[in-house]
């Protein structure tokens, strides 16, 4: 499957992790059980996440911790993929 048809099927998905003041380190476990029941997953980073990072870097940074790929970002929200 390309990245344009995994961007196309994560359009209409919900976010389903979202990145608080505990960073990305606290959602590590729950990202990655949730990347095992499905291939694409919806991460959305709220400001006290984000510090002076942008999202792809945060997106990249979590999608190596959990062995993904950051499929897209936009705003504050990042799609990853197993």
């Amino acid at each position: 499957m390309t990245d344009r048809d995994l961007r196309s099927r994560a359009h209409d998905l919900d976010v389903t992790v979202w990145v608080g003041k505990g960073g990305i380190g606290a959602v590590v476990d729950e990202l990655d059980d949730q990347l095992r029941d499905r291939d694409l997953v919806k991460v959305k980073f709220h400001r006290a996440a984000r510090g002076g990072t942008d999202v792809e870097e945060l997106a990249s940074d979590l999608a190596d911790r959990v062995n993904a790929e950051v499929v897209d970002t936009r705003g504050h929200t990042g799609v990853l993929h197993r």
